[in-house]
């Protein structure tokens, strides 16, 4: 559990839904997590622990793609279903995800064939998420994810290649690129520690409680 971060949040107005995003490894969780609770907000989280498939493809992508990403659809809709019945959108919240970005993730994994699949699915589910406040996309290089997913020691993810997460990181650029859904902040996450750092993250409160419309990069050390 983070520290009390010295923040008079009283006269503040804050965000009510935020979404984080980015690559494998980033910390978007992390992130989520230590903003729900400075914001004393819940969480919207997903849930790779939960996904069966998931180990399979990391291991055998092009045999274990299509069954991954389905799962992950489905268990996205039924968290939206539940917010829904129990009219929970109002609500302050803090989530690890974008209902949008898994079409993102079904364009790298997926062939033609599947896509059109997942695309039928997609299409008949009802995924009518709230719009966030904002969104933080975070961003870093391959070699500081690689560092971080070596570092939480995740069995499932060793065999993740680089391949893949630089075609991720690539794809999440081009999203964002033309993301104008909710105001965004783009944080490079080179140079910063989030998990460790208290002044890292205190920093990083400091600067998305200025952020209410457009798009602004946050860059520390540049």
């Amino acid at each position: 559990m983070p520290r009390s971060l010295e923040l008079d949040l009283s006269s503040r107005e804050l965000p009510r839904f935020i979404a984080v995003e980015g690559n494998i490894g980033v910390g978007k969780t992390t992130l989520a997590k230590k903003l729900a609770a400075t914001f004393n907000y819940d969480t919207l989280l997903e849930l790779p622990e939960d996904n069966p498939f998931l180990e399979r493809f990391y291991r055998d992508p092009k045999s274990a793609a299509l069954p991954t990403q389905l799962h992950f659809l489905l268990q996205r809709s039924q968290q939206i279903q539940a917010l829904r019945q129990d009219d929970l959108f109002k609500p302050v919240r803090v989530a690890d995800f974008l209902i949008e970005k898994d079409q993102l993730f079904a364009e790298v994994t997926l062939d033609s064939d599947e896509i059109t699949l997942y695309r039928q699915v997609y299409d008949h589910l009802t995924l009518e998420a709230p719009k966030p406040d904002l969104v933080i996309y975070l961003q870093a290089p391959l070699n500081v994810l690689q560092e971080r997913i070596h570092k939480r020691g995740i069995a499932a993810e060793r065999s993740i290649s680089d391949e893949y997460l630089s075609t991720l990181n690539d794809a999440y650029t081009n999203f964002f690129h033309y993301y104008d859904e909710a105001p965004l902040l783009i944080v490079n996450c080179t140079d910063i520690d989030i998990v460790d750092s208290q002044e890292d993250y205190h920093q990083l409160v400091e600067y998305l409680l200025t952020v209410n419309s457009g798009r602004h990069y946050y860059n520390p050390g540049k």
